[in-house]
């Protein structure tokens, strides 16, 4: 074989494998995906089985086995998914070093577009937490104090923050991001016609002045805050 020849054949196989690895993540979102749709569709997540996610999918329930080892961990993956979007959305509002004001209403501007796009994600984050899937919503869990721990360390960069405790500041981002987590749920609840429809129409629009409120409220107390031991 000639050196040309060589080189066309490693380059063909690595053509192939690449071309095999997409067929494999193809597949693999395509089941994350199943899931996801059947979650929307109704059900709770520990009531989906495994050969209808696959049959959603349009693959073999032996196909399942290549990617996942069970149901519960489709799920986690699929918690890891979720938060990838619920973490971006938050680094987003968080851009562009407006003041505390400003901030509230483009995140709650951000939050609610985010549920648009990514509505299963969200979606299945809500119903997951108040599952009785231990594992998920144990994971679900541990998610959010992570995105409570990630936003704390942000507020530490306000001025009038920098003297706040760790322990005072994870406080007052559990109560931000929670805030934000009801807002969802909230949204998702609304009908299609006022979930979907534009920035102001009418239960949205109150929605969004709701969540502007509650978000500023702690923010008033800040400068009068004093660490209790």
């Amino acid at each position: 074989m000639t050196v040309h020849k060589r080189s066309q054949h490693r380059h063909g196989s690595r053509s192939q494998h690449r071309t095999q690895a997409e067929r494999r993540e193809h597949t693999r979102q395509a089941l994350l995906d199943a899931a996801l749709e059947q979650v929307e569709a109704g059900g709770s997540f520990e009531a989906l089985s495994l050969r209808g996610v696959a049959r959603e999918a349009g693959v073999v329930p032996t196909a399942f086995y290549r990617h996942f080892a069970s149901m519960d961990e489709l799920g986690l993956a699929l918690v890891e998914e979720s938060f990838r979007t619920l973490r971006a959305m938050l680094r987003e509002a968080r851009e562009g070093g407006l003041p505390p004001t400003r901030l509230i209403h483009r995140s709650v501007a951000i939050l609610i577009e985010q549920v648009r796009t990514h509505r299963r994600h969200y979606l299945f984050i809500a119903r997951v937490r108040s599952s009785a899937d231990g594992v998920l919503r144990h994971a679900v869990r541990t998610e959010i104090r992570l995105v409570i721990s990630e936003l704390a360390t942000d507020l530490a960069r306000f001025p009038v923050l920098r003297e706040w405790t760790t322990e005072d500041l994870q406080m007052l981002a559990s109560v931000l991001v929670n805030t934000m987590i009801a807002t969802v749920e909230a949204i998702l609840e609304l009908p299609v016609a006022e979930r979907d429809g534009p920035a102001d129409s009418g239960a949205l629009a109150d929605l969004a002045r709701i969540a502007e409120k509650q978000l500023r409220l702690p923010l008033l107390a800040v400068p009068q805050w004093r660490s209790v031991a």
